[in-house]
């Protein structure tokens, strides 16, 4: 049985066309066994084994849209071309036959570098100004005719989404990645229609995008925009410092067509603006509900003790209370929760926390992120 609590957590949730068993999300999570871009057998079961593990609604890995410089590893999916296509189709497959429901995370890293390969495209890297970083160069300024067939190729992913099977599609506009650096003033320097002064200037761009996908996708088609503060280039990087800027940022991102705010930080229980409503107050993805009326998903170290960074600096994590979490999703702070390591580690852990058996909870290795299990 479980209490009436984590009952908050196993609630359906319904939009549009998409209908999930419960509030728990599987976090989009770069793996890289897709060699030359096409996923295989592997990735299909590798997801399918989160499907079966009761998992409401799984978000893969970022897939890329087709721009030549659109990835930066060798091992990471296509979301374009014929053979990626068919990798997806058996994935999506996998997925529903195992009762699960999924979304693409479609993508593009912009001038941002992998700094686990020296593998590079052949094309320079793309971004709005031709900078990774605050004053940190890196590839080229995106001419008009780049913007407008990047804004045409995230369409195309998003209509081969849908036409695959996917039940949802969401973009990836957080991290420091392409639309992101739109978003920063430290990358976006531009003087024509994609730059300005402001937040709700810099969102050109990304609004384009959404509006390319919802026209790809038709009316009812659900679309999740994942967005963050912190960049991978900068942790502690803000676009809003206020309400009133979020609101500025944000809100033109929904009116555009988004469904849902994917909103990311890294530590899930850190409140947004502690200034206004203190150290337990609304975090990014409840601020984001609140001024825009949107659903929210909320993520950042759900369920482990040591965040995200720690794992790249070779930290295992032990799972971690899920009261917090648990009191948030009761007050509907936000309405979807995203988890990412503990479920990597163990595609059970949805199953093992709505049965209460959190005494076989796995600790987060990162060994883990070597094979696809």
């Amino acid at each position: 049985m479980t209490s009436p609590q984590l009952d908050t957590l196993f609630r359906p949730f319904q939009l549009k066309t998409l209908n999930l068993k419960n509030r728990i999300v599987m976090a989009p999570m770069t793996r890289s066994f897709s060699p030359e871009g096409v996923p295989g057998a592997n990735v299909a079961d590798y997801y399918r084994r989160r499907a079966s593990g009761e998992v409401g609604l799984i978000i893969s890995e970022g897939t890329v849209i087709d721009r030549p410089s659109s990835r930066n590893d060798p091992a990471i999916p296509f979301f374009h071309g014929e053979q990626a296509l068919a990798g997806w189709k058996n994935v999506i497959d996998a997925v529903h036959e195992a009762g699960g429901k999924m979304a693409p995370q479609i993508w593009h890293v912009g001038a941002v570098s992998n700094p686990f390969t020296e593998w590079r495209p052949d094309a320079p890297a793309e971004s709005p100004s031709g900078l990774v970083a605050p004053k940190k160069e890196r590839g080229k300024a995106m001419t008009d005719e780049d913007i407008a067939d990047t804004l045409a190729a995230f369409g195309r992913a998003a209509a081969e989404s849908k036409r695959l099977g996917f039940d949802t599609v969401e973009i990836h506009g957080a991290h420091g990645y392409l639309l992101d650096q739109f978003f920063w003033d430290g990358t976006n320097q531009r003087s024509d229609h994609f730059g300005g002064s402001t937040v709700r200037e810099r969102s050109r761009f990304a609004i384009e995008v959404v509006k390319s996908v919802r026209a790809a996708v038709g009316p009812d088609h659900p679309i999740i925009l994942r967005l963050s503060q912190w960049k991978q280039q900068d942790f502690a990087a803000r676009l809003a410092h206020t309400p009133d800027e979020m609101a500025d940022w944000l809100v033109p991102l929904v009116e555009a067509g988004a469904d849902i705010l994917h909103c990311s930080q890294r530590r899930f229980w850190e409140a947004e603006f502690p200034q206004i409503d203190g150290e337990n107050g609304l975090n990014f993805a409840g601020w984001a509900k609140k001024l825009t009326g949107a659903p929210t998903i909320s993520v950042g170290s759900v369920g482990l003790s040591v965040d995200f960074i720690g794992t790249f600096g070779g930290e295992s994590s032990p799972p971690a209370s899920l009261d917090n979490l648990l009191e948030r999703m009761a007050r509907d702070e936000f309405d979807l929760i995203a988890i990412g390591r503990a479920i990597l580690s163990d595609p059970e852990w949805v199953a093992k926390i709505r049965s209460g058996d959190t005494s076989s909870l796995k600790d987060f290795s990162p060994a883990v992120l070597a094979e696809l299990h």
